[in-house]
């Protein structure tokens, strides 16, 4: 069942450019397509008896035995081991589905016939209504003019089909990289070559950059990442079987329409990631898949299918051959979701993986009276709360800016250290001393093993050492706090309002008996702002009194400057004298 999130997005699948609509396919459609096709004379002799099915508009659907052949090399396809010809599937002015499934069953598959065309003509070509950038389409022009067959690929193609707001572009051609240089030199772009090894190549022109790649077979995976070779293939269709998740695995051509192999389209409908293929070899192939397969998880609001989600579970391990750079990229994308809380509940195997920390804090109950969930359930609510918080108008952010890196750090790292913490008193009551310090020490290890950047790592830390720090709605230990989040580089007002962000989670995140708490964190919250809106002095750096302004009263330059800063300081946030220069200069008597 959807999420009432993802009921209230829905998706929105247009008419294509060309004007056809998408018909449905139902039980065994495929066959009476090809028996129509017999019977009205279009398909002759024994190749008409083999085919799946003609399109009015003379386009080809490949025949049964020629996709089992191609399914069965990449090994999908329930029926795979049946195949018996090496005949293979017709493209050319062609949109088809092979799905996962026994064929002649593909219900809601995509069979369209657009007619074949040499060359982009179309004028603003869109895919469900999304335009395809100028560029992209004078790169397949250039690609398409040398002689080569080009389509956009991946995310471009998802995101339109989404109705979502597209980005980058990535193309794939039937060319090598020399071709395709050289093709796209002659029409005037600079080439980058970003990863001939793999058969890719940059387009740039005004600015914009477009991965180009070659239609290839991988080799074998010998580093959990990356394969060890591979070889250029003449078919589309092989470039797709070699993606990873079906959402992905689809191309687009202006004229040629939409290329779906694997059912991606009723993948996007369904709100679900699957691995195209077998998911464990996908896994094995490459380990940061099942990263990637979160992310795109709580990115779109979607979850991960069945047989996908279990080999996430069961591969898992694997995520230890991934440099950790990697890992922390990819949590990072998946903390900018703001859905990060769920990828902890659903697929907690991956997430212990990419952190091990974690691992002890599943099931750790913490004994307490103010606890309703074990340390991992509770993290996993904090997370979804600062999300939510981060994403919402609370913290002065519209909807649609990203979370707060240092804020989701700090609310997935907050509680990290508390099993190492825990003690048990002789009432049986849990305890978690020194837990926030411990924990801003093991945090600064995780983030740094995992690149972090150092702003986001320092930030983050500086949130879990004082998210447990008790605080009262007093305006002099409101400036005392603000001091612990001012230095050289420190963003205070910001820093202040991640740590009541956190804080409500926190709380949030507990038993219903501490809600309570939330009416104090706003109200202190509001104090904050009018503390600073007022230029209340809260550090030496925030004071109306400098030591420059000491000098010029005579104070020599020594530690004694220092020191009657410090002093200036305690008494305006005490409230014994307003921060002012001339009062307190006076109240120094100097």
């Amino acid at each position: 069942m959807q999420s009432p999130r993802a009921q209230a997005r829905g998706l929105s699948f247009g008419v294509p450019a060309c004007g056809l609509r998408w018909p449905r396919v139902g039980r065994s459609g495929a066959f009476a397509i090809a028996q129509e096709a017999e019977r009205s004379g279009a398909l002759g002799g024994r190749a008409g008896a083999n085919r799946v099915g003609q399109g009015r508009a003379g386009g080809r659907v490949g025949d049964e035995p020629g996709r089992a052949k191609a399914a069965a090399s990449h090994g999908i396809g329930p029926r795979a081991h049946e195949a018996q010809n090496d005949e293979r599937p017709l493209r050319h002015g062609t949109v088809y589905c092979t799905c996962q499934r026994e064929w002649g069953v593909m219900d809601e598959c995509l069979h369209i016939d657009t007619g074949a065309a040499p060359s982009i003509t179309v004028e603003q070509p869109a895919l469900n209504g999304t335009p395809a950038p100028a560029t992209a389409l004078e790169v397949l022009r250039a690609l398409e003019g040398a002689g080569l067959e080009a389509w956009i690929v991946g995310g471009w193609v998802r995101d339109a089909l989404r109705g979502a707001p597209c980005h980058d572009v990535d193309i794939c051609c039937s060319g090598t990289w020399q071709q395709s240089e050289a093709a796209l030199k002659a029409e005037g772009f600079k080439v980058v070559r970003s990863g001939i090894k793999f058969g890719g190549i940059t387009a740039v022109r005004g600015g914009e950059r477009i991965e180009v790649t070659s239609y290839r077979f991988d080799g074998f995976y010998t580093d959990g990442r990356h394969p060890e070779s591979v070889r250029l293939a003449q078919r589309v269709e092989d470039d797709l079987a070699r993606r990873d998740f079906t959402v992905n695995a689809m191309a687009w051509h202006p004229t040629r329409g939409l290329l779906d192999v694997y059912d991606g389209v009723g993948d996007l409908r369904r709100r679900m990631i699957r691995a195209v293929g077998e998911p464990r070899r996908r896994f094995e192939e490459d380990a940061l898949r099942m990263l990637r397969a979160v992310r795109f998880a709580c990115r779109l609001d979607f979850v991960v299918e069945p047989q996908t989600a279990s080999a996430l579970a069961s591969c898992a391990p694997l995520l230890d051959a991934v440099a950790r750079e990697r890992v922390g990229w990819e949590l990072d994308g998946i903390l900018a979701t703001g859905h990060a809380g769920d990828a902890l509940l659903r697929y907690p195997d991956t997430m212990c993986a990419a952190i091990p920390e974690l691992a002890p804090c599943r099931g750790f109950d913490q004994h307490s009276r103010y606890h309703a969930f074990d340390v991992y359930d509770h993290i996993a609510r904090v997370i979804t709360v600062a999300g939510e918080l981060s994403l919402s108008s609370v913290d002065g952010a519209g909807p649609e800016a990203a979370p707060s890196p240092s804020l989701m750090w700090a609310a997935l790292l907050h509680d990290i250290a508390k099993p190492a913490c825990f003690t048990l008193d002789d009432r049986g009551c849990g305890h978690f001393y020194g837990h926030p310090e411990r924990g801003a020490e093991q945090a600064r290890e995780i983030m740094h093993r995992l690149a972090c950047p150092s702003e986001v790592m320092r930030d983050a830390c500086l949130l879990i050492r004082y998210h447990d720090r008790p605080m009262s709605a007093e305006r002099s230990d409101l400036l005392r706090v603000m001091g612990l989040f001012a230095g050289a580089g420190l963003d205070t007002p910001r820093l202040m309002n991640e740590l009541f962000d956190i804080k409500r989670a926190d709380t949030l995140g507990k038993a219903p008996s501490c809600f309570y708490y939330v009416k104090d964190i706003e109200r202190m919250r509001e104090m904050v702002r009018e503390l600073l809106a007022n230029n209340e002095a809260y550090s030496v750096g925030t004071l109306a009194l400098s030591g420059a302004d000491l000098v010029a009263a005579g104070v020599a330059p020594a530690p004694r400057i220092g020191a009657l800063l410090r002093r200036a300081l305690d008494a305006t946030v005490d409230g014994l004298v307003p921060n002012k220069r001339d009062d307190l200069l006076a109240y120094l008597d100097v």
